[in-house]
């Protein structure tokens, strides 16, 4: 399952491996880790982390779809994702058990399911995880995978949607203020499968996450969302990599994100790779930052490789800006006070994000999050 004893003149990027040793010590020069604060990773990315860390996982789902903890010796753990960097081979080698998720072929669900992934021991203890979620052929879903509580916690997602099957996934990272996360999601489509991924950050003193989507064969559609809020310190990093490697498959990436408050930090990097043999790929990404205060920084990094002319479209688009006084002065002067012509931009920022998520009930208190954060004010 894993490729060891890379040659010495591999391109680090490209290591697969379960093996940690196999990878070499990362010192944040790399261009992966450039803008990661490392010394606040609690040890993750180099094995001085402190064990003790716990993690609880809660399911709620509708019959017939089962969670089950298995070892990885598990025939479903590893067919989607081999570890790509040290820290996602720690949390491989680190993790007690892994999670398995299914949902029985053709099924099709009418309320979603439910995995709330919970930390506790406080951020210098350590925890990791692995999760598979299955969506058999046919199948139509939704996930809501909530991350909350206090640790420091590196977990590796794999996930497959069968052919012709559709999943919407919710990745939410609402942890307590200082908590660490570090995690990588990779998602392989089948044919004619059907994807919304959609991430909200709003917790944390560091969260890392790194999401790649594969095509295994045509007709793959993958619609991924983003939307995070930092806030005072906070340091929320999103790598994204599609890589279109079969014909005739569409991707669509939108992430917006809000800052406000000294040193917080929000990172997006947006990879779009179109190898040679994906003719009629069809593909656009686009980040959005919007800086509420002074001392908040974004950094946007939207990369399109294309090995052949023979696409339908391809683009790429970012854009970052502070809050506009304009918008605020026209609402001030129609009698509506300025915090709360502050909350109507951001929410206006915000909606259509969250509007296609298509669950009120999921939609609804993320948007409340978002507010509450406003209300505050820089922490």
């Amino acid at each position: 399952m894993a490729e060891r004893n890379q040659p010495a003149d591999v391109r680090p990027e490209l290591i697969r491996s379960t093996d940690v040793e196999d990878f070499q010590k990362i010192t944040g020069r790399e261009e992966q880790w450039r803008f990661t604060p490392l010394r606040r990773l609690a040890g993750l990315h180099d094995g001085t982390f402190t064990p003790g860390g716990l993690i609880t996982r809660d399911l709620q789902a509708p019959a017939g779809v089962t969670g089950e903890t298995v070892t990885d010796a598990d025939p479903r753990v590893g067919t989607v994702l081999i570890p790509f960097d040290r820290v996602s081979a720690q949390a491989w080698s680190s993790a007690p058990d892994a999670y398995v998720l299914s949902v029985p072929t053709g099924a099709e669900l009418t309320e979603p399911i439910r995995l709330t992934v919970s930390g506790a021991g406080g951020r210098d203890a350590a925890a990791f995880g692995h999760t598979v979620i299955d969506v058999g052929r046919g199948a139509e879903a939704s996930v809501v995978l909530d991350h909350r509580g206090t640790v420091s916690y590196a977990d590796n997602v794999e996930i497959s949607v069968g052919d012709n099957a559709g999943l919407m996934l919710v990745s939410i990272q609402d942890w307590d203020g200082d908590a660490v996360h570090v995690q990588h999601q990779k998602i392989r489509l089948g044919r004619d499968a059907r994807l919304r991924h959609i991430v909200v950050t709003l917790g944390g003193s560091l969260v890392r996450l790194s999401t790649t989507v594969e095509y295994a064969d045509r007709g793959g559609d993958a619609e991924l969302l983003g939307l995070y809020f930092a806030d005072t310190g906070q340091h929320q990093e999103h790598r994204l990599v599609v890589e279109h490697t079969v014909p005739d498959c569409r991707s669509r990436v939108e992430y917006r994100g809000a800052l406000q408050g000294d040193e917080a930090h929000a990172v997006w990097v947006g990879d779009v790779i179109i190898r040679a043999g994906a003719t009629g790929t069809d593909t656009y990404e686009l980040n959005r930052n919007l800086v509420l205060t002074e001392g908040a920084r974004a950094d946007s990094i939207p990369n399109l490789e294309i090995e052949t002319g023979e696409v339908v479209g391809a683009g790429h688009a970012s854009a970052t800006g502070r809050f506009d006084d304009e918008q605020l002065f026209y609402l001030m002067s129609r009698g509506i006070p300025e915090h709360d012509a502050r909350r109507l931009v951001v929410r206006g920022f915000f909606a259509g994000l969250l509007a296609r998520i298509g669950d009120e009930s999921v939609s609804g208190p993320l948007m409340e999050a978002v507010e509450a954060r406003l209300a505050k004010g820089p922490n």
